[in-house]
């Protein structure tokens, strides 16, 4: 048996009163955020759902997301978090593919949960916050105590405990079936291999329903019992605002989280110096970025490796002491990664042998929900393959050079995206910038970047080409700039591409 709930309840049994839960409306203990959960996996059961059944779960970062989260996995139930961003079409879609029977929501975004839950045909709505004129039942029906410790539903390590959808970048969103072995195991060796400790807290302000914020920050820290420092919607000032009340320690982000902190003025107002660390990852972070975080903020940053279907550390980077910058690190415990090139031959280590990155191990998915075809294709020959393009050195670190649904073949050439960024990241001009390939009828692919330009006077698409043609061959740096005022981001924060062209 192992049912994924268990982090909490141990946690909670070790050290009930240790804050579990801070936000800016106070905290919630150990013992209470077991006794709430303990309330909602009761409800739930009252309510028919049993083990196996989908439960969607439709909030920001708010305490009702990890009460909510702990209660679905004691009832037995498997966890849907849906982005809060989806529109009611996309909502109708995830819950009907999951088959999901229940949907908690909140107020902010009742109008569209309501309509796409209409249009899956599900009816049991329970919302956080006001309700009135709608369908939704308010979730304090999911919170009446129980009159004792509710015994965790009998799960077996293979059954799923979540269902996570992919972005979608290709084709529809494929769900992502993660196991309670799966999440146990990347919230037990990375908070090992990274040393967590109970007095911790870890800026909690990637969505948690993501994978990243779901799995590396909510399950890793409740694993070890260290706080959660909410923060419902990322802004520079909410992050620097809760590292300075709640005396935080580690902060996770990607990195447009990383380049808006850097632009943010100094003030006063806040206090970072209780910070000892902080880790990027979801995208590969320029190093101007990493550099100069670092040295702005005197916190280093340490990069890793994951994906939605690996649930997510692949690799990690484990310590400042045992890194290799601009790396995102070696293969964690009871995980096996190689390069393969297009014939499904492994590579050997060295920056000129780019390849595919696969990996197999307990972190794997156990495959795409109701999607044979494509659970076959991703784990051709028995490993998993990532669609990401990078080498090994010898040494053993991993870099990550590019999406390989992102090359860009100029020519005849192969140009990798992320480098061409990485030379405009270090333009004294440019703030944030996404490099893609559009239609070229003589060369196949033309390489174009799209730039945010920081504050002060806008710099000049001519200058920044030759600024690129002068630090990359020439097949590699853009002939186009369309300057933009943001570039469009994910709910997890990541440049959103297939937007761009």
């Amino acid at each position: 048996m192992l049912n994924l709930a268990v982090i909490l309840r141990e946690s909670a049994t070790a050290e009930p009163e240790r804050p579990a839960i801070m936000y800016d409306g106070g905290t919630i203990s150990y013992r209470d955020l077991d006794t709430l959960s303990d309330a909602v996996a009761a409800a739930l059961t009252r309510r028919g759902v049993q083990p196996g059944d989908r439960v969607a779960l439709h909030l920001p970062n708010i305490p009702q997301f990890p009460i909510a989260y702990f209660g679905i996995l004691k009832a037995g139930a498997v966890v849907v978090p849906l982005n809060v961003l989806l529109r009611a079409p996309e909502i109708a879609y995830q819950l009907t593919d999951s088959q999901s029977r229940l949907l908690i929501t909140w107020s902010g975004a009742l109008e569209e949960a309501a309509k796409g839950a209409a249009e899956a045909g599900l009816t049991g709505i329970y919302s956080v916050g006001p309700v009135d004129g709608t369908a939704a039942q308010p979730f304090t029906e999911l919170t009446v105590p129980c009159e004792q410790t509710w015994p965790l539903a009998d799960r077996d390590g293979g059954d799923i405990a979540a269902i996570v959808y992919t972005s979608g970048t290709t084709g529809l969103p494929k769900g992502a079936e993660l196991t309670n072995l799966q999440l146990y195991l990347n919230a037990d060796i990375p908070g090992r291999l990274f040393d967590i400790r109970s007095d911790d807290v870890v800026i909690t302000a990637l969505p948690l329903f993501h994978v990243f914020g779901m799995s590396s920050t909510m399950n890793v820290g409740v694993r070890f019992g260290a706080a959660l420092s909410l923060v419902p919607r990322f802004t520079p000032h909410a992050v620097l605002t809760a590292v300075t009340r709640d005396r935080a320690t580690i902060f996770d982000g990607v990195p447009t989280m990383f380049t808006a902190l850097l632009a943010q003025p100094h003030d006063d107002r806040y206090d970072t110096s209780s910070l000892r660390v902080c880790i990027s990852g979801g995208d590969a972070i320029p190093a101007q970025t990493l550099d100069a975080f670092e040295e702005r903020f005197g916190v280093p940053i340490l990069e890793g490796y994951g994906m939605t279907e690996t649930a997510a550390t692949i690799t990690f980077n484990v310590s400042p002491q045992d890194r290799r910058a601009y790396s995102v690190g070696r293969p964690v415990w009871g995980v096996e990664v190689q390069i393969w090139d297009p014939d499904g031959r492994r590579l050997p280590p060295g920056a000129g042998n780019v390849g595919e990155v696969v990996t197999r191990g307990y972190h794997t998915m156990r495959g795409y929900h109701d999607r044979p075809q494509a659970t076959a294709e991703a784990f051709a020959g028995g490993w998993f393959h990532t669609g990401d393009l990078g080498y090994f050195d010898d040494d053993g670190y991993l870099f990550i050079v590019d999406r390989k649904k992102e090359l860009i073949i100029r020519g005849g050439y192969n140009v990798y995206p992320r480098e061409v960024e990485e030379v405009l990241h270090r333009h004294p001009g440019v703030l944030m910038a996404a490099v893609v390939g559009v239609a070229d009828p003589r060369l196949g692919e033309e390489v174009k970047a799209f730039v945010v330009p920081r504050p002060g006077p806008a710099p000049d698409p001519e200058e920044i080409i030759g600024y690129c043609r002068e630090r990359l061959a020439a097949y590699k740096y853009p002939r186009l700039i369309e300057f933009r005022d943001s570039l469009p981001l994910s709910g997890a924060g990541k440049v959103l591409k297939k937007e761009l062209g």
